[in-house]
């Protein structure tokens, strides 16, 4: 099951489709692709695939809904996603919230590469899972790789377990149980992080060349979490001389 498209001078190209993997491409003010549920989520043994490539475009991607990861009792399911981003491109993908089942086991394998013109924003959000389950998830393993013209900027690599995951929450006795990661690149990073800090949110930092902004935000309840996705979004939209961007999810 797999997706893969370009943009080219802004021009639309669907490369591949596999099914069940859908999508819906809006182009009235900006070029905007919402990406739809695979069935009703991934489950066990599923590999899903999206590649994406930017030629002097911009593009807002995001999610119909939440993915849903179902309970297994070995195989994992996977989702790969490999992005490209060169001459002047920029790629909003907005997220919504990833839901681990009980007893769930997902891989994510995240690779995005860009130049020194591009810039992205780009978020995942980690739920505690279904209303009456409490990070009751097996195992989640994520790596997700940032390349400037192929040269590694920044890696990050978890292995979490559910009950690790539910333990540090209770010994840390936080009330904070959603968490967001947003991953930035801007045409002025420095500039960009100061006005981020000065607005409240002082949880961003740069990776190691400063080619990227990386942050975490975190709530106790998703509408909370998501007003500051938008707040940060709408920020990144504003130093990139865009409008407000509404995706049509109220």
């Amino acid at each position: 099951m797999s997706i893969k498209f370009s943009f080219k001078d802004d021009i639309f190209s669907l490369n591949s489709l596999k099914l069940p993997s859908r999508h819906y491409y809006f182009n009235d003010s900006e070029n905007y692709i919402k990406l739809l549920n695979i069935g009703e989520g991934i489950f066990p043994k599923d590999k899903i695939r999206l590649n994406v490539s930017l030629d002097n475009s911009n593009l807002i991607l995001t999610t119909e809904s939440a993915t849903k990861i179902y309970s297994s009792k070995k195989e994992f399911g996977i989702n790969k996603i490999n992005i490209k981003l060169e001459n002047n491109s920029n790629l909003e993908f907005i997220n919504d919230e990833l839901i681990l089942y009980k007893d769930s086991k997902y891989i994510q394998l995240f690779k995005l590469n860009f130049d020194e013109s591009s810039s992205f924003f780009y978020t995942d959000i980690l739920s505690r899972g279904r209303s009456y389950e409490n990070f009751d998830f097996t195992n989640m393993l994520i790596k997700n790789s940032f390349c400037e013209n192929t040269h590694l900027e920044y890696i990050e690599k978890f292995d979490v377990k559910g009950d690790e995951l539910k333990d540090y929450i209770t010994r840390k006795s936080s009330v904070n149980f959603i968490f967001a990661k947003i991953y930035i690149k801007t045409k002025n990073n420095e500039e960009f992080i100061t006005k981020l800090q000065k607005n409240g949110f002082t949880s961003f930092t740069f990776s190691k060349n400063k080619k990227i902004i990386i942050g975490v935000i975190s709530s106790d309840n998703m509408s909370n979490l998501k007003e500051k996705i938008m707040s940060i979004w709408a920020r990144y939209r504003e130093n990139i001389s865009k409008k407000e961007f509404c995706l049509g999810k109220q």
